[in-house]
């Protein structure tokens, strides 16, 4: 079928004016780091990094974003990996709208981001970009994230389209893998968004799949985004990404990022005029970029204005406070009581914090709260005292600060220990500080003496309060980690402390996973802190003080060790290839398919009050295209809270194909009183339920009966219920190349078989057949083969003539089976 014209942009004159071929193909390629280029009569439009906060040169202009430290200042929000565990898609949309805001004060019509990438592997150097390792989880908060900034009149640029899930060799590996989990796991969120959210464009990753580099993969950027899902917008390389930029035309790659030049515009000229391009290929590119220029005009993407950064703070922080999750608090150590006791904050993350992950989305932050101080001034009483405990292997570079304005200042009693002060910046003042460790003949004497410093105050103390977590160099754009363990030495300070004081809570500051196990066993009290962004430190104040209650959840599993990861022997791969070999079992799919015991598993998180679910029941609708769940959700405890009520489905039990033991089909949060009741709802549609189906060549739901679960994790399953749901119809022609086992569970090719095995056939083929073992023998045989066989029942012409009959009586759209 031909693929229509998508229509043009809202408010944008569609077609090209009259441009010369030199101009048509300047347009398919950057005219610098980060703008396009202008030809007569259709606008530049400028882009720059962003999916949590902007990259931009301290200089307007362009040329300057490729050095990743020289950024201008811009609210640092929390990155993907926090923001995922916030389960808050309202809450995702908002901050993309204040990265709009920002954008548009700048002049930025186009942010890089959102990244939807499935986090494949712990490993993946990148996953602090990344929301989840589940593809529903993804689809709503990187859908929420093209809302938000395209509501707001800015671009997004849906990234890295596909199966861009490591660092490891990124830009030339080859990510090998089935269709079906390409279609389940790898390529179902952008399939999602791309459908309900119509983001402006989409950049191709720099990978190969299945050996043919995403740039240059016409099935991916034309058949299957552009002819089954729809996009109309513009496909644009990652940087640097383009090998060969006719071939990345002719599959449907439109702009080609960085510029070069003008080296590559002369290959795309030179290619139309000896006809090895078809002027067609040019010209169609040419029209979707004009009309993402007159979209990104028309928008008012070039509007300067005042940037709200007190505003973007607090929301920064708001933010902040939605993603941290509490893992573990037996006893209640946590909430701390700000107006008695002491309290040793113990870990040099505490004065220089970790809030984002390195490479092209580094953010230089408008100001930062650091978390040592905004400890001090939510202390109303109680005495805080610090000790570094160990020096950050890198240097520990930041951007110098206190705490919010007006509650930065130490009050009487908040001694440190070995602590020097810094002047916090003002709004919008990029001010640097530095901690070092020290040279590498005193490192050793150095961490022993730190260590035997924050020993000391532990001893003292009430309770103690302990930071740990990855410095900068173990996670990065570009690299993938060889471990998941903590620093050796941050993990012989956390026995030393745990010796003297039992009172620790430990709060983790990483971008990916890390192993707890087993230590997490000797704290009572453990928070993962995430990468929180630049009001992160004074989420974590009110969380541990208690002026907010933790209702975080995790977005991925935390392994007992990483030889658990489904992914473990198949990652990051070799010799140009990574095989994924783990199918649809990825995540938490993977771990409960193979009953690992894990860590904290997937959608985990503890509040400081308690829930209870009842009353679970699922509802079909609009014509059973609809399954609506509802669940009464009671706050048990003595403080307010918010659940995130996950729904989950599995099976269905009659399904013969391989299916992960549950899977996430929808969430909701709801905030709760004490004592307070409300019955929550979740809408899925029917489709959710659908695996994809290689042999049938598309998604298919299975008939039968499901469970439908409502958790709090994805091991935490609170109720459930069954369903009936009737299967999609049957696409498939039966041929003599398929099975018994197929013929007989075809809804009209089995009883047209058993109608001619009951007519008659040999005493010893018919034998065979009432045989239970001799028929599940023959099962998995093609029915041509069986057909050949002395004895067989059915001669090579029945099945000629059964296959005819069985084509003839299915209704051309199929019949509804299990």
């Amino acid at each position: 079928m031909t693929q229509q014209k998508p229509p043009p942009a809202p408010g944008t004159p569609d077609g090209l004016p009259e441009l010369t071929l030199a101009q048509k193909a300047s347009l398919t390629s950057g005219a610098g780091d980060f703008v396009t280029e202008a030809v007569p009569g259709i606008p530049a439009v400028s882009l720059s990094d962003g999916p949590h906060g902007l990259r931009l040169p301290r200089e307007q202009g362009d040329g300057g974003q490729l050095d990743l430290h020289s950024a201008a200042p811009a609210t640092c929000f929390p990155p993907a990996v926090a923001l995922g565990s916030s389960w808050d898609p309202g809450l995702a949309a908002r901050v993309a709208a204040a990265i709009a805001t920002e954008a548009r004060a700048h002049g930025v019509q186009v942010v890089l981001g959102p990244g939807i990438n499935i986090k494949r592997s712990p490993l993946c150097g990148r996953n602090f970009e990344y929301f989840s390792e589940d593809p529903l989880l993804t689809a709503e908060m990187g859908g929420a994230m093209v809302r938000g900034l395209q509501e707001a009149g800015v671009g997004a640029a849906l990234k890295h389209y596909a199966a861009n899930n490591q660092e490891t060799d990124r830009m030339r590996i080859s990510a090998d893998i089935d269709e079906r989990p390409l279609r389940e796991i790898y390529l179902r969120a952008f399939e999602r968004i791309v459908r309900r959210d119509r983001p402006w464009s989409v950049m191709a990753s720099y990978n190969a799949l299945n050996g043919v580099p995403l740039s240059e993969n016409h099935r991916l950027l034309t058949a299957i985004l552009r002819t089954e899902w729809g996009f109309d917008g513009v496909v644009m390389s990652d940087w640097g990404a383009v090998r060969d930029r006719v071939a990345a035309l002719r599959a449907g790659l439109d702009l080609q990022m960085p510029g070069t030049g003008g080296r590559t515009d002369r290959e795309v000229v030179a290619a139309v005029e000896s006809g090895a391009l078809g002027p067609e290929v040019l010209d169609r590119s040419a029209e979707r970029l004009a009309r993402f220029a007159r979209r990104a005009k028309a928008s008012g993407g070039q509007e300067r204005g005042e940037i709200p950064y007190d505003a973007h703070h607090l929301l920064a922080r708001e933010a902040a406070e939605r993603c941290v999750v509490l893992l573990k608090n037996h006893p209640a150590l946590l909430p701390l009581d700000p107006g008695t006791g002491s309290v040793a904050v113990i870990g040099e993350l505490a004065r220089t914090p970790r809030f984002q992950g390195a490479g092209s989305s580094q953010v230089t932050p408008a100001r930062l709260d650091v978390p040592l101080d905004c400890l001090r001034a939510a202390a109303d009483g109680a005495r805080v005292e610090f000790a570094a405990g160990y020096a950050l292997p890198d240097g520990g570079t930041y951007p110098a600060g206190n705490c919010e304005p007006g509650h930065g200042d130490r009050g009487a009693g908040n001694a440190a220990v070995g602590d020097t002060a810094a002047e916090g910046p003002a709004p919008g003042d990029p001010a640097m500080g530095t901690t070092a460790a020290g040279a590498p003949g005193t490192l050793a004497a150095e961490s022993a003496a730190l260590a035997l410093e924050a020993e000391r105050l532990a001893a003292r103390s009430d309770t103690v309060l302990l930071f740990l977590g990855l410095p900068a160099q173990d996670e990065s754009e570009g690299f993938d980690r060889d471990h998941i363990d903590l620093p050796e030495a941050q993990l012989r300070l956390l026995e030393r402390v745990v010796s003297v004081n039992p009172r620790v809570a430990v709060v983790l500051s990483n971008g990916g996973v890390v192993r707890t196990a087993p230590w997490h066993e000797r704290v009572p009290a453990l928070i993962e802190g995430w990468l929180l962004g630049q009001a992160g430190g004074a989420a974590l104040a009110r969380v541990l003080f208690g002026a907010v209650s933790p209702s975080g959840r995790l977005a991925e599993t935390v392994p007992l060790r990483l030889e658990d990861s489904p992914s473990y022997l198949s990652f990051p791969g070799d010799e140009g290839h990574v095989r994924y070999g783990e199918g649809v079992f990825v995540g938490y799919r993977g771990y409960d398919a193979r009953r690992s015991d894990v860590a904290f598993p997937f959608g985990h998180g503890l509040s400081y009050t308690s829930f209870a679910y009842s009353g679970l029941t699922v509802r079909t609708g609009h014509g059973d295209s609809r399954l609506t769940v509802r669940v009464g959700v009671t706050n048990t405890g003595r403080r307010a809270g918010r659940e995130i009520v996950q729904i989950y489905s599995a099976g269905p039990e009659e399904s013969r194909t391989a299916r992960p033991e549950r899977e996430l089909r929808g969430f909701t949060a709801v905030d709760l009183e004490p004592g307070e009741h409300r019955e929550v709802v979740v809408e899925l549609d029917r489709t959710d339920l659908a695996h994809y189906s290689e042999r049938e060549g598309g998604w298919r739901v299975a008939g039968g009966t499901y469970r439908i679960e409502a958790a709090a994790s994805s091991r935490d399953i609170r109720l459930a219920v069954q369903v009936n749901v009737e299967g999609d119809p049957s696409r498939i022609r039966l041929t003599g190349r398929h099975t018994l086992a197929e013929w007989f569970a075809h809804p009209v090719g089995g009883p047209l078989l058993l109608e001619r095995f009951a007519r008659g056939g040999t005493p010893g083929g018919s034998a065979a057949l009432a045989d239970p073992v001799m028929r599940r023998f023959l099962a998995g045989i093609p029915l041509d083969v069986i057909a050949e066989f002395p004895q067989s029942p059915v001669s090579s012409q029945d099945l000629t003539e059964l296959a005819a009959r069985a084509a003839a009586e299915t209704p051309a759209g199929g019949i509804g089976a299990g």
